[in-house]
């Protein structure tokens, strides 16, 4: 576990680096420690809809990161319930409903969702879409994100209270550095099948497993004082 983590900071550090380089990373910067916002972000959000599946999406689940900004956004205009985690999913979820919102992009914002959605508990819920936050993939559908391991732990809370299956499609919007030949998995990584860039649409290999839930001897001890939906969810199981 040790070295497939030296690994994937390795290729975090990397891409962090090209994206800088190049000058295709984008506000906020630096992007280091970030799912990196990046040049063309919008395109990708737009090119996002065009996935068979998107129009008969009802609720989408995507992560707060700015990089996926426009896609929360077009979400809320193109009339889809969406649903947002807390930063370090301290206050759990937020869900905004379209037809009770005139600002879809300032309600989009982490800023705005907390002032025009209202927290939310995902059990009972159906989630049709979840749009991940990278910072490195590969076209096997591996995906490692900043490093805290939140958006794993996202897919896996939707995943433990039912509002997601196996079948539940998965999507990342990056830029074409962020692509790379492989990315080590753990268990608990959450794979993506789709790969959306500016120009193109990626559909994955699918070779990882998607986790079936949360892997509770993998969290550390504090995390329940950390994120009381965990704890909530450990009593119910």
């Amino acid at each position: 576990m040790l070295r497939v983590s030296m690994d994937k900071q390795a290729l975090r550090e990397r891409v962090w680096r090209e994206l800088e380089a190049r000058g295709v990373a984008t506000f906020p910067k630096p992007v280091r420690g970030r799912i990196p916002n990046f040049v063309g972000s919008g395109a990708a959000a737009t090119l996002l809809r065009s996935l068979p599946t998107y129009a008969q999406v009802q609720t989408i689940f995507v992560n707060p990161d700015a990089a996926q900004l426009a896609v929360r956004e077009l979400a809320l205009r193109d009339g889809k319930r969406l649903i947002m985690a807390t930063p370090k999913l301290r206050e759990g979820f937020i869900l905004l409903d379209p037809a009770e919102i005139k600002d879809a992009r300032g309600a989009a914002s982490i800023r705005g969702a907390f002032k025009h959605g209202k927290k939310t508990s995902v059990h009972g819920m159906k989630v049709d879409l979840i749009v991940e936050g990278s910072v490195v993939v590969d076209r096997k559908g591996g995906r490692i994100g900043k490093g805290g391991g939140f958006g794993d732990l996202e897919f896996a809370i939707l995943r433990e209270t039912g509002a997601i299956t196996d079948a539940t499609p998965i999507a990342t919007t990056v830029h074409p550095l962020q692509i790379v030949d492989e990315v080590p998995m753990g268990e608990h990584d959450v794979p993506v099948d789709f790969i959306v860039t500016p120009d193109h649409i990626i559909e994955t290999a699918r070779a990882h497993p998607k986790p079936r839930g949360v892997i509770w001897e993998l969290l550390p001890s504090d995390v329940f004082k950390r994120m009381p939906i965990l704890a909530e969810l450990r009593r119910k199981s």
